[in-house]
């Protein structure tokens, strides 16, 4: 199969230097945030012209499906790979433009689109996310995006992830609490792909605080049952804190984020060794949300549950920006702990 992008491995020299060029590819490629209800054939025309009518076809048909959640299936990704005749790589790279419509940066207007790769095949959607009126350290990176829906969605582990523009050093590091082993292959268009540990040499990693695993394979914890009678909300939110992944602060916690069509998005907080990349519940309930084609003014009610006495709390972070993005919508927090 023909393939655009090149085969031969390059160093950690070469990776740098060509991905650093790469970064600027991303501002010569302009257009506007498109909202999965606006998904038109016209419209992936414009955005994926590298394919052609029968897999532009295809994929319009998954986007517009009711339980379209920002994942798609490898039996899909083989259909459009053989199809275009190309590799899953080159593919990869060719579906970034559709990525980058999930894209709110309201502060720098600056949009990145990501897909990760599953071991299992499948391929996840993710893009950049700020929040008007509060620090940048609100903001989801779009290499955080995809990875958090791949880990929403139970996937086992990551192969590569396709990016618009080179990680940047925060996101990194958060691909390596993914996949420690610094296997996980990087693809820019026009670029060889690149590993991780070449892109992050001596790796700060789980195992440098006594941890022998990174966040994938999700690993289910085990959380006591909520006392009286939750509502489905409440109980979507310990779903996801049971998903949770925080072995640094043991402070397990999820939201479910309810909307005005009656859909339930939830999120699991991930932590990170190096602390700030770790995305809060609140962040990867919002990603859920918004690849799923609901934007915040849907944002009707919001649970949260989390670990009883912990030694963080996700409470003053959700509802900061909760305040910005969906002001009328209600919060509702359930604590727990660990069942006996």
């Amino acid at each position: 199969m023909a393939g655009m992008l090149p085969n031969k491995p390059v160093d950690r020299r070469s990776a740098l230097v060509t991905f650093g060029a790469a970064g600027l590819g991303l501002l010569a490629m302009q257009w506007s945030p498109v909202h999965a209800t606006d998904f038109r054939a016209d419209t992936l025309s414009k955005l994926l012209p590298q394919l052609n009518d029968k897999s532009r076809d295809h994929l319009l048909r998954l986007l517009k499906a009711p339980a379209f959640s920002g994942h798609i299936p490898a039996s899909d990704i083989a259909f459009l790979a053989d199809n275009e005749r190309k590799t899953v790589d080159a593919l990869m790279v060719n579906l970034l433009p559709l990525a980058r419509t999930y894209s709110r940066p309201p502060i720098s207007n600056y949009l990145v689109g990501a897909i990760a790769r599953g071991v299992s095949g499948n391929l996840y959607l993710g893009a950049n996310i700020e929040i008007p009126g509060h620090c940048l350290g609100f903001s989801v990176h779009g290499e955080q995006f995809a990875l958090s829906n791949a880990y929403m969605h139970s996937e086992q582990g990551i192969s590569s992830i396709a990016v618009t523009a080179a990680p940047c050093g925060h996101c990194r590091q958060f691909i390596n609490e993914m996949a420690p082993a610094g296997d996980t292959q990087v693809l820019i268009a026009g670029n060889a792909p690149v590993r991780l540990d070449a892109l992050l040499p001596f790796a700060f990693g789980p195992k440098d605080l006594g941890f022998k695993d990174g966040a994938l394979p999700v690993r289910e914890v085990s959380l006591a049952r909520l006392k009286g009678n939750p509502d489905e909300l409440t109980l979507a939110a310990l779903a996801a804190a049971r998903q949770s992944y925080a072995p640094y602060s043991k402070a397990h916690s999820g939201i479910a984020i309810g909307t005005q069509s009656g859909h339930i998005h939830r999120g699991a907080y991930i932590e990170n060794v190096a602390f700030n990349p770790s995305l809060s519940p609140l962040q990867t309930a919002l990603a859920a949300l918004i690849v799923a084609g609901e934007n915040y003014a849907a944002i009707s009610k919001v649970a949260l549950v989390e670990m009883e006495g912990a030694a963080i709390s996700q409470k003053s972070v959700t509802e900061a920006a909760l305040s910005a993005i969906a002001p009328a919508a209600s919060l509702h927090i359930t604590t727990t702990t660990l069942a006996v």
